[in-house]
C-alpha cells in the first residue's frame, strides 16, 4: 500500500518513539537482570554487532530503496526484481561470509580486542543476528522504494516487543552457568526479535506481490545477474559511498575516546578526572543530544525514495517541494527539542544522572541540536540525487576537521573537556553546511526565510516562557514534576504560536495518519 510522503514520514516517526522507548525500558530491565558486570560484556559486543550489519548490508537498503523508486516511477518491475534478487545476493553472500570468520576466529577475536575472554561467548551468541538482520534491511529498503513504510514500521516495533518480552526469560535461564551465559541469552532475544521483523517483512512481500514472487522463483538465478550488470553498478555506485560514508563516522567514534582522555591528561588533568570528564561528555552529555535525532532518521527513510521518484521523473518543482517539506518539518518538531535540551539541561542531568555539571555540557551543544536534526535529511536528499560521493567528501572533511579540533583544543588547559564539546558542535554544523550547499549548488535549492523565522520566533517564546515558569511559578516542585509541568506547558505555547503565526494549519493536521480529521476541526487554516 503506497503512502504520500508525509504519511510515511508519520507513520515511521510514530513508531521510531514507540521503538526508542521499548528499548530504552528494555535497557533497564536488562541492566536490573545481569548487572554492571553484565553490561559491560553486552556493551563490548553490541556495538560490534551493529558495525558489522552496517558493513554486511553494505548500503544496500538505501541504494535499493532509489533503484526501486526509479524503476517503479518507470513501471519497470522486472527491474524492481532483479534489484532486489541482486541485493539479497550481495547481502547474504557478505553476511555469511563474515558469520563463518567470526565462527572460526570468535576466541582470537575476543582476545585481541577485549579485556575480558567471556565475551566470546556473547559474540558467539550474536552471530546468527547478522543474516538476518541484513536480509530484513535489505527488504525494508525495497517496500521503502515502493512508497511503502508499514512493513519497516511495524517490523521494527514487532522485533522491539519479541526482544522486549524474551530479553528476561532468556537471561534468566542462562544465568545459574554464570554472566557471560546470561548475557548471551539476551543477545540470543535479539535473534528472535530479528526473526520476527524478517517473517512479517517476508509475509508482506508476499501478500502484496505474490504474483511478482513467482516470477521470481521462476527466474533463473544466473540468467538474472547476467541481465543485470547495470542494475549491479547503479547498486554499488550508491551503495559503496554510503558504506564509506558510515565507516568513516564510525572511525571518528572509535579515535575519539582515545583521543579526548589522551588530550585531557596532556592538559594537565589527572587520569581518573579525565575518565570521568570523557564519561559525562560521551556517555551522559551526547545520547540525550542524540536522543531526539530517531524523529529526523525516520523522516530521511522516506526521504531518498520520494526523491529519488521525482528526479527520476525530472519533476524539478516536486523534487524542491519534497527537500523543503523534509526540512520545515524537521525544524517544527526539532525546534522543541534544541528549546527543551537548552533551557532544561541542568535540572535534566540532575535528574538522570544526578549530576548538574553534565547539563552544563548539554547546554553548550544543544543549540547545535538543529544542525544536527538537519543532517540527516539533507544527506538522504543528496543520495536520492545521486550525490552519494558528495554526501562521502562532506562526511569526510567534517570528521577531519572535529577530529583535529577535538586534539587541539581538548589539549588547551583553558578549554579541557569543553574543546570536545565545540568541536562537536564544529563537526556538525561544518557537515550540515557542507550539505546544503552542496544541494543549493547542485539543483538551486532555497529556504522560505520569513517561515523559519516565524518558527525561530516561536523557539524564543517557548524557552523564555519554559525558563520563567521554572524559576518562579514551579520552582518549588520536586524536579521531575517541574519538568514535566514546564515541558508541556512550553510546548503547548510553542503549538499555538505555530498556529497564531499561521506555521501550521487545518492543511496539515489533517495530513496527520488516522486522527488528522478529528484534530483539523481544532485548527484553523493558514
Amino acid at each position: 500500500m503506497r503512502q504520500s510522503f508525509f504519511y510515511g514520514t508519520v507513520i515511521l516517526i510514530v513508531s521510531g518513539a514507540v521503538t526508542k522507548i521499548l528499548g530504552f525500558a528494555n535497557r533497564i530491565v536488562l541492566s536490573r537482570i545481569i548487572g554492571a558486570e553484565g553490561m559491560g560484556l553486552y556493551q563490548m559486543v553490541v556495538p560490534i554487532l551493529y558495525f558489522l550489519i552496517t558493513l554486511t548490508t553494505f548500503g544496500l537498503p538505501v541504494a535499493i530503496a532509489k533503484q526501486v523508486a526509479e524503476s517503479e516511477a518507470a513501471n519497470d518491475h522486472k527491474k524492481t526484481r532483479r534489484v532486489l534478487l541482486l541485493s539479497l545476493f550481495i547481502c547474504g553472500g557478505i553476511s555469511l561470509s563474515v558469520c563463518l570468520i567470526l565462527l572460526l576466529g570468535a576466541k582470537l577475536l575476543t582476545a585481541r580486542l577485549f579485556t575480558d575472554a567471556r565475551a566470546s561467548v556473547v559474540l558467539l551468541a550474536a552471530v546468527p543476528v547478522i543474516p538476518i538482520a541484513s536480509i530484513s534491511s535489505v527488504l525494508r529498503g525495497y517496500f521503502q522504494g515502493k512508497h511503502n513504510m508499514i512493513p519497516t514500521a511495524a517490523s521494527q516495533l514487532l522485533e522491539q516487543v519479541v526482544r522486549m518480552t524474551l530479553v528476561v526469560v532468556m537471561s534468566l535461564s542462562f544465568m545459574h552457568l554464570g554472566v557471560e551465559y546470561a548475557t548471551a541469552g539476551a543477545v540470543a532475544s535479539i535473534i528472535f526479535g530479528e526473526c520476527a521483523g524478517l517473517w512479517y517483512i517476508i509475509w508482506q512481500y508476499r501478500r502484496s506481490s505474490r504474483q511478482s514472487a513467482e516470477m521470481m522463483a521462476k527466474t533463473p538465478l544466473l540468467a538474472s545477474l547476467a541481465e543485470s550488470r547495470e542494475n549491479l553498478r547503479e547498486l554499488l555506485a550508491v551503495s559503496f559511498p554510503v558504506t564509506m560514508s558510515r565507516l568513516v563516522g564510525s572511525l571518528a567514534y572509535v579515535l575519539e575516546p582515545m583521543i579526548v582522555p589522551f588530550a585531557l591528561l596532556y592538559a594537565g588533568i589527572r587520569t581518573a578526572e579525565a575518565t570521568a570528564l570523557y564519561g559525562q561528555f560521551a556517555g551522559m552529555a551526547v545520547p540525550l543530544l542524540l536522543f531526539p535525532t530517531f524523529l529526523t532518521y525516520s523522516m530521511s527513510i522516506s526521504l531518498v525514495p520520494a526523491v529519488a521518484e521525482a528526479a527520476f521523473q525530472k519533476n524539478a518543482p516536486l523534487v524542491h517541494h519534497r527537500i523543503y517539506q523534509a526540512m520545515r518539518i524537521t525544524l517544527v518538531i526539532g525546534a522543541p527539542c534544541t528549546v527543551l535540551l537548552y533551557v532544561f539541561a541542568e535540572p535534566l542531568c540532575a535528574l538522570l544522572y544526578g549530576s548538574a555539571e553534565v547539563g552544563i555540557l548539554l547546554k553548550e551543544m544543544a543549540p547545535f541540536s538543529v544542525f544536527l536534526f538537519f543532517q540527516a535529511p539533507l544527506a538522504s536528499a543528496l543520495q536520492g540525487l545521486d550525490c552519494s560521493r558528495t554526501v562521502l567528501r562532506n562526511t569526510l572533511i567534517g570528521a577531519v576537521v572535529k577530529t583535529i579540533a577535538m586534539l587541539l583544543l581538548t589539549a588547551q588547559p583553558a578549554f579541557g573537556i569543553h574543546g570536545a564539546v565545540i568541536s562537536l558542535n564544529l563537526g556538525i554544523t561544518l557537515v550540515t553546511l557542507l550539505h546544503f550547499a552542496s544541494l543549493m549548488k547542485g539543483i538551486g535549492f532555497t529556504m522560505d526565510v520569513t517561515e523559519f523565522a516565524k518558527i525561530g520566533s516561536a523557539m524564543i517564546v517557548m524557552g523564555y516562557s519554559g525558563s520563567y515558569m521554572a524559576s518562579h511559578w514551579f520552582a518549588d516542585l520536586p524536579v521531575g514534576r517541574m519538568l514535566a509541568v514546564c515541558s508541556l506547558a512550553s510546548c503547548l505555547l510553542y503549538l499555538l504560536m505555530l498556529v497564531g503565526l499561521r506555521v501550521l494549519g487545518k492543511q496539515d493536521v489533517r495530513r496527520i495518519p488516522w486522527i488528522g480529521e478529528q484534530l483539523a476541526l481544532f485548527f484553523p487554516r493558514r
